[in-house]
Formats: C-alpha cells, sequence, structure tokens
C-alpha cells in the first residue's frame, strides 16, 4: 500500500507540474478514478483486518480469499456484491447438473474456486495468460480444499472446447475482448451444447457482442444482463463509513458497460 501512495504521489505531481495543469475533463476523470482505486484499495485493507479474507455474502460466501486481486477490486469480491447481477444465473445454472467448469480469464480464481465449492460434483478447469494470477488461482484452490478440482493452465485457443465435448459444461469467460477469437463454434461444434456467461467488451473491440450473439443465434437463447447499482448490504463494521466509501467499496473498476451475455443452449430449462 505504501508503494501504491509513493507512486500515487508521484503520478500526481507530474501531472500538476504539466502543461494545463490537468484542466481537461478528461484529466480530471483520470485523477478520480486513480484516487478512486487507491482508497478502493485501503478500504479492501480495512475489511481484511477487521473481517478477515473471506467473501462475506453472495453465491461464494465463506470462500478463503487470497491477499489481493490480481485484476480489478478486491473489496466488492471479500463483500459478496461482485458482478452481483449474475448472482440468480449463476445458481439456475449450477441448478442444471453441471459437471464441468470453463473458466478463460480466471484471474486469481473468484469463480473458479467460488463454483468448486458450489457445485462439489464438478470439475474445474481455469485458464489465464497471467502467471501471477495462476499461481493465486492455485493458492485460493489450496485454502479453500478444493486443489484436487481444479485443474490450473495458460493459454486457451478455441479448439480446446472440444476436449470438454461430452460434459455438461458451463463456460465462464473474461477476456478483454478477446472473446472474439475464443468463442469461434466453426472451430469448437462442441459449443452448441455448452452453457456460456461472456462478458463482452466492444469498448476493447467494438462489435464484438454483435458478432458472439451472430454465432450462438441458431444454437443458444441468449439474455443480455447490463452491471447496474450495486447492493448497499455492508457488514456492521462498514455501516458508519462515509457514503462515498460506500459507494467505492462496491465499485468494480469499470470503465464503462460491459454486460454480459448469459447463453444457454436451445431446449435447455429456461433460466428464472
Amino acid at each position: 500500500m505504501a508503494s501504491y501512495l509513493e507512486n500515487l504521489s508521484d503520478w500526481f505531481r507530474a501531472r500538476l507540474a504539466g502543461p494545463g495543469h490537468m484542466a481537461t475533463p478528461d484529466d480530471a476523470q483520470m485523477g478520480l478514478k486513480v484516487l478512486a482505486i487507491w482508497r478502493s484499495r485501503m478500504i479492501a485493507d480495512f475489511i481484511v483486518r477487521r473481517l478477515g479474507s473471506r467473501v462475506l455474502a453472495g453465491p461464494f460466501e465463506g470462500m478463503t480469499y487470497v491477499a489481493q486481486s490480481t485484476e480489478g477490486a478486491l473489496a466488492p469480491r471479500l463483500l459478496g456484491t461482485y458482478e452481483s447481477e449474475l448472482h440468480p444465473h449463476i445458481a439456475a445454472l449450477a441448478a442444471q447438473g453441471v459437471d464441468c467448469v470453463i473458466d478463460v480469464g480466471c484471474a486469481e480464481g473468484y469463480y473458479a474456486v467460488g463454483l468448486a465449492r458450489l457445485l462439489p460434483q464438478a470439475a474445474i478447469y481455469a485458464f489465464d495468460r497471467d502467471a501471477a494470477a495462476l499461481k493465486a488461482c492455485g493458492a485460493m484452490a489450496a485454502l479453500n480444499d478444493v486443489a484436487e478440482r481444479v485443474e490450473v493452465a495458460g493459454d486457451f485457443r478455441p479448439e480446446a472446447f472440444q476436449r470438454f465435448a461430452d460434459r455438461r459444461c458451463l463456460v465462464i469467460m473474461d477476456v478483454e475482448g478477446a472473446e472474439d477469437e475464443l468463442l469461434r463454434p466453426d472451430l469448437a461444434p462442441a459449443l452448441a451444447g455448452m452453457s456460456l456467461i461472456v462478458e463482452t467488451h466492444d469498448l476493447i473491440r467494438p462489435g464484438v457482442q454483435a458478432r458472439v450473439r451472430e454465432r450462438f443465434a441458431a444454437t443458444h437463447d441468449i439474455l443480455q444482463v447490463d452491471p447496474g447499482p450495486k447492493p448497499q448490504i455492508l457488514p456492521e463494521a462498514m455501516r458508519g463509513m462515509s457514503h462515498l466509501d460506500q459507494l467505492l467499496a462496491v465499485w468494480e473498476f469499470r470503465a464503462g458497460p460491459t454486460p454480459w451475455l448469459v447463453m444457454t443452449p436451445k431446449g435447455a430449462p429456461p433460466l428464472s
């Protein structure tokens, strides 16, 4: 935390010393975002110190967490509000008898380890290009006594879905636009029988959501789930915090809209 604060101070000094002194709206917004990330990390540190490194609510309540997230905000993961829009869909898909989870872009394992705990009958395959993320995911699987069912690996190619053609699979994907290359039913026909929750990133790859929809329209029922306001149900230890800190506690560092596509094979039981 101290090194981040030093870097933060250096960042502001450099910009305040430059021409314009952060005078544009974009400069001001970037400055606010940098400060907000710093404050969010302080809040996460408070949660760990006061309440421990466990997820406090949501479908993964009770999951022991690693010391920090490798991507995105830690505080909402610990609070259990992270991507809460997906909670009912995760519950509905889990109830359909999933025996295999493919998590592409697993980061430190929020979904890989969380779903291993939620689905004790399922094998979990977690992929990420970041070596630090894979190490953290393996560590978190061990902390939660599910390491024997969580296999971690690096690069993932679209043809790899064929390995799971005979399984009842749930695919979780968050790959910052690379869903464009990875979700290719023409290269992996097995995708036709899999349920998928995919975060789409038109902000990074314009038009990617429409392309994914088109590829799965014939085989899947597709529901768009948009990020929205987060529940402010905070533990007692946080209810005396300022309103701004309470907002930052559930902030997920999103730069803009990143809707999910929840896709279930046609003929599967409808999601409630």
